[in-house]
């Protein structure tokens, strides 16, 4: 991709907020009338199917079975908490605003560099340490009426 003004990892990342912004938008524009759990069903069939192109495509069928069984446990672990993630998003732009229910939602970045210094054994300097609380901050004050 990209290692010149952005690393590649940096590109991708950037995409990935670009897409999850629209998520937000479009997702709660298609809540409206429905119920969240199935909007949720909807939305995660759309994704699954768009997956399994995108991996027969790329001829990657033969590298499932290489997959460890510690890998197998952890993705599904994954899964599961995506799973829910996705369930309780949903209900969230069911009952409020997506300019608040987002912001509330990316306290997950807060969430990973803790759980990451925690559990993974990262360490995150000063600056990185301002970062966190500055987007703990930012999302009281979006969250705010």
């Amino acid at each position: 991709m990209s290692d010149g003004v952005f690393p590649a990892w940096a590109v991708w990342a950037l995409l990935s907020a670009c897409f999850a912004a629209l998520t937000a938008i479009l997702a709660k524009v298609g809540v409206e009338g429905i119920g969240s759990d199935a909007a949720t069903l909807i939305r995660t069939a759309v994704v699954f199917l768009l997956l399994i192109g995108i991996f027969l495509a790329s001829g990657q069928a033969l590298a499932l079975s290489a997959v460890s069984p510690k890998s197998w446990l952890f993705l599904v672990l994954s899964g599961l908490a995506t799973g829910a993630s996705w369930l309780c998003y949903f209900r969230a732009l069911k009952l409020g605003p997506a300019s608040q229910v987002a912001p509330v939602d990316k306290l997950s970045v807060v969430l990973v560099a803790l759980f990451g210094v925690l559990f993974l054994g990262e360490r995150l300097s000063g600056t990185n340490w301002l970062g966190v609380a500055l987007i703990a901050g930012g999302v009281v004050l979006l969250a705010l009426k």
